[in-house]
Formats: structure tokens, sequence, C-alpha cells
């Protein structure tokens, strides 16, 4: 057990008495991504909110059809996340690498106006999901190279409660547009099309390019004399990020512990859109309220997901993150032995929420800790990969399993793969390592990282 540092940073601003000032409480960078977040969001959650019943219900997808559609267009946002990392720390460019991401969903949109049969949906979906992979690592490492290490978690919480003002907009925008219109898919398209353009427009707009900030001069550093400017030294450029850095990271222990289990875990982590078929099939929702579920997942999350956030930062990322699945852990188990509960879908919901806040901005706070600031796109995207490519596999295998065998069943086997993957997850994550190395739980104020 370490004393905390409670003394003030050397490159604290003070005042006039002496007093330390504070800074704000969140980058200005980090408002701007999460602005343009929720518009995307709004536009992307329109689409997500009606796209399981449109293709099982509308297309006739079976389950196993829709699991595999699920997880091909997860699986290309994986494959493409790692791309888009490793460009955005090759080029020194994050804003620009997201940009084209942002661009390619938000083209994407309106292509589903004219798409009414599986194949062009599909290479549609695909094409958006390629979009998405490319900007999320680039985003994230932009939000973590604008926050200090020991307020990692507050930052990306304040993202993601932005990022799910707009998942909790979108479907609310959907359900309304289905209950006015006629021909409802088509104008639910186009509107998303309108609003995904505008997100594109605010990060242009809005969002710094990301250079890196210059190291702080300690209070005690006389003022800078200046120099004319033949005489100025030219700063050193920063050396070039090529592949043999980026497969590097996967020599640090931290990082390999982190993408290890965020990988296992992703395996038994029913993807969103399964679980609101499932809560549709347990409870006998009509197509009509569908649209409303991710409220419910949207509405908690946007509550939590600041103060899971500070409270990882403050106790540890492992056991926030942990406790997460757990959370998801007791859903799959209300799903499975209390379908007859009238409360069902509103704790269901509830705790998928509470999930996503303990887990979603808290795995990039843990691998921005363990990754350097040149490489920090690319670790992220290491992890984010290996997640999304494992929940790929988990809505290949529970369409599968739901087609063969039904719904209780295949929802039973991913509750049991979930409390081993966990309980493997805590074994590997333990802060036991002699640098205080629990990749998930380093604590802000302690000087070798644990407690």
């Amino acid at each position: 057990m370490y004393l905390a540092d409670r003394s003030a940073p050397e490159d604290a601003k003070t005042s006039a008495d002496g007093s330390p000032v504070r800074g704000p409480a969140v980058a200005s960078t980090v408002l701007a991504l999460g602005s343009v977040s929720l518009i995307t969001d709004v536009s992307s959650e329109m689409v997500t909110a009606v796209l399981p019943l449109y293709l099982v219900a509308g297309l006739g997808l079976s389950p196993l059809g829709f699991g595999a559609l699920d997880g091909l267009y997860n699986g290309v946002s994986a494959l493409v996340q790692l791309t888009g990392g490793h460009l955005a720390d090759r080029i020194r460019n994050h804003k620009l690498i997201a940009g084209i991401g942002y661009g390619l969903s938000a083209v994407c949109k309106p292509l589903l106006l004219v798409a009414h049969s599986l194949g062009p949906v599909a290479l549609i979906l695909a094409l958006e999901r390629t979009g998405k992979g490319l900007r999320t690592a680039p985003r994230d490492a932009l939000i973590s190279l604008s926050t200090p290490p020991g307020s990692q978690g507050r930052a990306f919480g304040v993202h993601r409660a932005m990022d799910t003002t707009g998942a909790l907009l979108g479907p609310l925008a959907a359900f309304f547009i289905l209950s006015l219109t006629v021909d409802g898919y088509d104008a639910v398209f186009g509107v998303s099309a309108c609003v995904a353009a505008l997100g594109v427009v605010v990060l242009l707009l809005f969002v710094p390019s990301g250079a890196e900030p210059r190291p702080a001069r300690p209070k005690s550093a006389a003022p800078p004399v200046p120099v004319p400017a033949p005489l100025e030294a030219a700063s050193p450029k920063p050396d070039a990020v090529n592949l043999r850095d980026a497969l590097g990271l996967l020599r640090l222990p931290r990082l390999r512990a982190l993408a290890g289990c965020a990988a296992l875990l992703g395996l038994t982590t029913v993807s969103d859109a399964f679980l609101y078929l499932l809560l549709q099939d347990r409870t006998g929702i009509g197509d009509r309220w569908f649209p409303l579920l991710p409220l419910g997942t949207a509405a908690v999350f946007l509550l939590l997901a600041v103060p899971a956030g500070a409270l990882a930062d403050r106790i540890g990322r492992r056991t926030v993150f942990l406790t997460g699945h757990a959370l998801l852990l007791a859903g799959y188990g209300l799903l499975l032995w209390a379908p007859g509960l009238p409360a069902l879908p509103y704790l269901v919901l509830a705790l998928h929420g509470m999930f996503y806040a303990a887990t979603d901005g808290v795995l990039p706070a843990a691998v921005a800790a363990t990754v350097p600031a040149k490489l920090r796109a690319t670790g992220i995207a290491l992890v984010g990969t290996g997640q999304a490519l494992s929940r790929f596999g988990c809505s290949l295998a529970f369409g599968a399993a739901w087609t063969v065998l039904g719904s209780g069943p295949a929802l039973a086997a991913a509750a049991a793969g979930l409390c081993c993957c966990a309980a493997v997850a805590g074994f590997v994550l333990r802060p036991t390592a002699p640098d205080g190395a629990t990749a998930a739980a380093p604590h802000p104020r302690s000087p070798r990282g644990n407690r």
C-alpha cells in the first residue's frame, strides 16, 4: 500500500496568492469529439433501432442469417480498426483518419434508400462498419492525448455520456418517424443520412487537428528568451511509426493481458441486437415498441458513464470492468429464469446500460495507461480489434445455437461461458505484478500504479 501523492503537479497553474488554480475538468477536444459522436450516434442509432426488425420481419432473415450478418459487419469494423489506428499514428494526423471514417459512414446512410434486398444491404452495412472501424481508434487516441493520465476514465466517461445521448435520441427519432410516415424505413434512412452529414461538418469545424502539446515548463524555470528566427533551433521531428513499432506493442505484458481478457469476454457477450430480440421473444413486446428498447440501455449508460469512469480512476479499472460483466451476467440470468416478471424489460435494460457504463470507456482508459503516446491509437485498436472479432464469433455461434436449439439454450450457454471467462479475466488481471501492473486497474495518485 502506498501513500497518495496529494501535492500539486509541477505544471499546475497558480493564482497571485500562490494557491493552485484548477484547470477545466475535461479538455475542449473531448467536448468537441463528444458533440461529433452525439450527432453521429443519433444517425447510427436511428438505423440500428429498426435494423433487426427490418431484416428479420421485413426481409425474412432467420436468426442464423441475422447472426451471420451482425457478425460480418462487426468483424469488418474490427479488422479496419487496426488499420485506422496504425495509419493515424503513422501519419501523425488522428483527425484526418477519424474524418475519413465519419465521412464514409455518412455516405453509406442514403444508400440504404435504394437497397431492398439482403445482398446490397449487407454490402452497405459492411462499408458503414468500415467507416466506424477507421474512426474509433484515432478518436479515442485524441481523447487520451488531450487528457492527463489520472483523469482518463473521467474523460472517456464524459465522451461516452455524450455519445450515449445520441444513442438515446436516435431510437426516439426512429420511433416517431415510423409512427408518422407510411414508408417508415425509408424515411428513417433518409433522415439518418442528413444527421450523419451534420456530424462530419462539426468534426471539420470544431475538432482540433490533435497536435501533441509541448512538455510543461517547471515553475522554477526562467521565462524563455526570444531568439531571432534564423537562430532558432528547429524542433526535432518525432520518429516515424512503422509496422515493427506497432507489432512491438504485443511484447508489453500488460497490453497482452488486457487484449486477451477483452477478447475472451467478447466471446460470450451477446450483441445488442440479439439482446433486444431476446427481450421481444421472452416477453412478447410488440413490433411498434421494439425501436424503443435501446432507450433503456442508453438512458442508464448516459446517467452512469461519467460516475463509472471517475470511480474507475479512483478504485481501479479492473474492478469496475469486471463488475460490468457481472451485471451483464445478471441480465442473462433474468432473461433465463424470470421471463414472466412484469418488470423484466426494465431490469434487463438497466443492467445492460450499467454493463456499458462500467466497460465501454474504462477499457480504452486502461489501454491508454499501458502504451506510449506515439502508439496510442495503435494500442487502442489492437485491443478493440480482438474484442470485436470475438464478438463476431459470438454472433455467429449465438445465431446458430438459437436456430438449432432455441433462444433459451443459446442464452444459457452464453451465460455459462461468461461466468467462466469472467473468472479467468479476474485471475489474469489480478494486481500482483511487481511494478503494480494490473493493466486495467492503475491508480492515478499512486507513484507505482497500484494500491
